[in-house]
């Protein structure tokens, strides 16, 4: 049993404006008079306040946890003495599907800690175990498909950033580092830890390890307090169930939600170093077949629980798989995603807080890589991250080598970040890329107010950035800037964003990656999303968007660069996890110069106006097979253009899953017609939580290219990894497969601490 506080909401006039409401009243309106129909009004938006009006705290919302001095044997088996004696949690609240009711499968949650670990204990009762979702078995799992639990852990209680540690009925691992108050993650963070899992007639249940120094925490405190929060999913029931903070309008990201976690007492500081060597061998066949044989390595230091020193030297990420190939139909260049661990580890440190997809003041690819995506040697780096109270500091050094494409080249960025009241913060960043020719600086300010307590409980943003660049060569130039801010109202029923942006011609981050310049942008997006509560009950929420409009003019111009206006006219997702939308699309392009779509195709520089139509559906991600498919059809330029895109999903069974895409984009216009396709296929295995890997495989017409890359990871001890890599490049232009380039590797990083 346990006791739920209200507070006040403003959210209740979304669903006193239902369309149930409305047909209510004018049925009403035909029988009663003015001051009834007034009277029932008020009734109802009293009522409908009430309904929405949970604060999701649930009592108790603090834990206590239990100082032992042995180290816990970790096997899933909860029946240690520390465990059938600890306080547990059991008040978790469904988030969905039925909002504000206790979870229908008990759950129970206690926390231990010793000199070096915490340990966190779970009992996900079941009463049909045989129903229980698991197949997913390797490192960062897809965890949004199997039955799981989470664990987030706010060590600074900052309301802001925090920890996330997932497994499910297998023991299988993911983690992410939380920031922003779940405004970003980062999932390809790998912290140290383990997890051990059991499963009986009565459900399953998961002991978690956390060595200390996987954590950042503050120092010097007698007694620690951190912000807690646990989520539980059960697949074959859609539920999810929250210890707290179950509003719709939030997730367990969001730590500002989360519960307390006290009794962590006088936790000892080691000043800590790890010592990780990597040696790598193999071949590779491009241009000539020769040896690889190399080797360098990591140092960490944990100089204090909140900073720590990351030393690199000869740094390799031969680990890291191949881009997902994209086919660009657009007069725009196509954006890459950072892979590579060392650089997302530190991505939040290093964030300008600009946003958006159009300029990234700071793209951690252009180091160790050049303009054809191909590996740059990095001589060597060092990184200190850290946050002291509610300041937060990061700086970072990189020395790459020289290339036939670029000569040796230092990048040095800094940062600075401080927490402002309950949510909000404010920042400043310097970029600078220096070689022996030309120097390069970024410098920029942002700031964000946010609050989760706007109207009562929703969420609001308002934030923004100013950066300027400087280069030697130019000197200082006053359009050399550029500036966004934007709103946003990132809440369950309602969702709003607005942002305005500008660069002109003068702005040049050497650091960064700009899609566009010397533009003047402004972008809007309205989403409603009601929940149906009298019929159409199999469904669970609607989507509709009376529109999203991009307005991108040339700056010095001010003539229309592109224009897009899109409406989600019909959209919803059902209660069994299937989802279906709608939309039409208005697309302007101004082009000031011709466009050359192809080599034997361009588009005459002009203004262009089209329309096009879109479909999507997808059927439930958690089920053996599962589909995402999606079509557009219209117009394009002067022609016309179809483009459909289909995902299939095979969860065979926790040891493999098989994934297909097919891509095809139809295109004909004036000045020619042509068909591009883009097939993958992606091979997911792994034969235990510490041996797994991948086989991605893809062919894409318009480069004539068959790309194969394969990799296994081996984890012989925590924080230690063997990996074997096969990349091969086929050229497919003549009809056959004609090797092109490939490399066969193996990389050994192994781990020591002093």
């Amino acid at each position: 049993m346990h006791k739920q506080i209200n507070r006040p909401s403003a959210g209740f006039f979304i669903d006193c404006l239902n369309p149930y409401c409305i047909l209510n009243l004018l049925y009403i309106r035909s029988r009663l008079n003015k001051k009834y129909i007034i009277f029932l009004l008020i009734y109802r938006l009293c009522i409908s306040a009430g309904n929405l009006a949970n604060a999701q705290v649930s009592l108790p919302n603090r834990m206590e946890a239990v100082q032992i001095k042995d180290r816990i044997k970790l096997d899933g088996i909860l029946n240690e003495p520390v465990w059938l004696n600890a306080p547990r949690i059991s008040n978790f609240t469904q988030r969905e599907l039925n909002y504000n009711q206790p979870v229908t499968e008990r759950t129970e949650v206690a926390i231990a800690y010793n000199e070096q670990f915490l340990y966190i204990a779970v009992w996900c009762y079941d009463s049909m175990p045989s129903g229980i979702i698991a197949k997913e078995l390797r490192r960062d799992f897809n965890y949004a498909l199997d039955d799981n639990f989470m664990v987030v852990i706010d060590t600074y209680k900052d309301q802001r950033n925090g920890f996330m540690f997932v497994t499910n009925p297998n023991a299988a691992r993911a983690d992410l580092q939380i920031f922003n108050n779940g405004g970003s993650t980062n999932a390809f963070w790998n912290a140290v830890w383990d997890v051990h899992t059991t499963r009986t007639n009565e459900g399953w249940f998961a002991e978690f390890e956390i060595p200390w120094y996987s954590l950042k925490y503050r120092n010097h405190i007698f007694e620690q307090e951190w912000g807690i929060n646990f989520e539980r999913n059960i697949r074959r029931k859609r539920e999810q169930a929250l210890w707290q903070g179950w509003s719709r309008d939030n997730r367990i990201e969001r730590v500002n939600q989360a519960g307390t976690l006290k009794g962590l007492k006088n936790l000892t500081h080691k000043q800590f170093i790890e010592i990780k060597p990597y040696a790598i061998g193999g071949g590779q066949n491009a241009p000539d077949k020769k040896g690889v044989l190399n080797a360098g390595g990591d140092i960490n230091y944990l100089l204090s629980p909140t900073y720590r020193l990351n030393l690199t030297f000869n740094t390799d990420f031969a680990q890291v798989e191949a881009d997902q190939q994209q086919i660009n139909i657009t007069r725009f260049p196509l954006f890459f995603p950072e892979l590579r661990e060392f650089f997302l580890e530190g991505d939040d440190f290093f964030n300008m807080g600009f946003g958006g997809n159009r300029i990234i003041p700071f793209y951690t690819r252009k180091i160790g890589l050049d303009n054809n995506r191909e590996p740059v040697p990095i001589i060597a780096g060092g990184r200190l991250l850290g946050k002291e109270q509610n300041r937060t500091i990061g700086l970072m050094s990189i020395q790459t080598g020289a290339t036939n494409l670029q000569p040796s080249t230092n990048y040095t960025v800094g940062s600075w970040r401080q927490d402002v009241g309950k949510q909000s913060i404010i920042g400043a960043m310097t970029v600078n890329r220096a070689d022996h020719r030309q120097w390069n600086s970024t410098n920029g300010i942002n700031g964000r107010y946010s609050t989760a307590r706007f109207l009562g409980n929703k969420n609001l943003e308002i934030g923004g950035a100013f950066i300027k660049t400087f280069d030697n060569d130019s000197g200082y130039q006053p359009d050399a800037y550029a500036y966004r801010a934007f709103i946003s109202y990132p809440n369950d029923r309602i969702t709003l964003f607005a942002s305005t942006q500008q660069s002109p011609s003068g702005f040049n981050p050497a650091s960064g990656l700009q899609l566009r310049s010397n533009f003047r942008e402004h972008f809007a997006i309205l989403n409603l999303r009601p929940r149906p509560k009298h019929f159409l009950k199999w469904i669970r929420q609607f989507e509709f968007s009376p529109g999203m409009l991009t307005w991108t003019e040339y700056n010095d111009t001010k003539k229309m660069q592109s224009f897009e206006y899109v409406i989600q006219y019909a959209g919803f997702e059902t209660r069994s996890g299937e989802r279906i939308a709608f939309n039409y699309q208005f697309i302007g392009e101004g082009l000031i110069r011709d466009f050359s779509l192809r080599n034997d195709i361009v588009i005459p520089r002009g203004e262009y106006w089209w329309r096009q139509w879109g479909a999507n559906a997808t059927t439930f991600r958690g089920r053996t097979l599962s589909v995402n498919t999606s079509l557009t059809y219209g117009n394009f330029y002067k022609g016309t253009a179809m483009r459909s895109v289909s995902d299939l999903l095979w969860r065979a069974n926790k040891y493999m899953n098989i994934s297909m895409r097919y891509e095809l984009n139809d295109i004909e216009l004036p000045e020619g017609k042509f068909k591009t396709d883009l097939i993958g296929s992606r091979i997911e295995y792994a034969i235990n939580p510490n041996i797994f890997g991948s086989m991605l495989t893809q062919w894409n017409s318009a480069q004539d290219e068959l790309n194969i890359n394969f990799r296994l990871q081996v984890i012989p001890k925590l924080g230690a990894d063997f990996f074997f890599i096969f990349n091969q490049v086929y050229d497919t232009r003549t009809g056959s497969f004609d090797p092109k380039r490939g490399a066969i590797l193996g990389k050994l990083i192994w781990r020591f601490t002093i």
